[in-house]
């Protein structure tokens, strides 16, 4: 499972982050996804509302039966080593954190799943990296940007990064310049509001210019 997944964010170069969406739209949304030419999808922890992990496990676990191989799910926001279990006995393939949690990343490396969390300093990514992450997070990329990614690969380019946190179809390639080996991204592709209106069509064509932004 780890190789597959692996291979499908470094080959796509893009991961949907979503947040927010209940697991009844999960499905409608994931395909309007797929159809834009996307296919590696992060479903988020929501740690603050009763029954947010539990709505997160079961969308996860929706887009495992109804999609198998078509689309490599992962989770998102995973703030504990109980988390990554849940998460995988959902059908998740890689982890991914808004920080660098040691436990976090031994527990994902000791079930072989992909490894990603967040980071903002040197210091960071490199313990993170230490720990045993297969790839580390850049966030807020937005605000950081593509130089501040350059100068962090100075003494740091055997780790792979993705950038994340404002990133849009307009400066993707900005950050695949820098060195990063894909982007996430959030709410410029994935808006609650377009799925509860049922305008999957605009998050088809938005997915499709992410795409066509990592192809160059």
């Amino acid at each position: 499972m780890k190789n597959t997944a692996l291979e499908a964010i470094m080959e796509t170069k893009v991961i949907a982050i979503v947040r927010g969406i209940p697991s009844t739209q999960i499905c409608d949304l994931a395909g309007a996804i797929l159809a834009g030419g996307l296919r590696c999808m992060e479903v988020t922890f929501d740690h603050s509302k009763e029954g947010g992990i539990e709505e997160t496990l079961r969308s996860i676990r929706l887009l495992s039966e109804r999609f198998g191989n078509e689309i490599e799910v992962g989770a998102g926001t995973v703030m504990t080593a109980e988390e990554v279990n849940l998460a995988r006995e959902a059908g998740a393939g890689y982890i991914i954190s808004p920080n660098a949690d040691e436990a976090v990343i031994r527990e994902t490396r000791r079930l072989e799943l992909v490894s990603i969390p967040g980071a903002m300093t040197a210091t960071e990514a490199a313990s993170a990296w230490s720990w045993g992450a297969d790839i580390v997070k850049l966030f807020p990329a937005g605000i950081l940007g593509p130089d501040y990614i350059k100068a962090l690969r100075g003494p740091l380019g055997h780790i792979p990064f993705t950038a994340v946190g404002g990133v849009t179809p307009q400066n993707t390639p900005d950050f695949l310049r820098a060195g990063c080996v894909g982007v996430g991204v959030g709410g410029n592709l994935v808006s609650a509001k377009l799925v509860s209106e049922g305008k999957l069509d605009e998050i088809t064509n938005t997915a499709r210019a992410y795409a066509q932004a990592v192809r160059g």
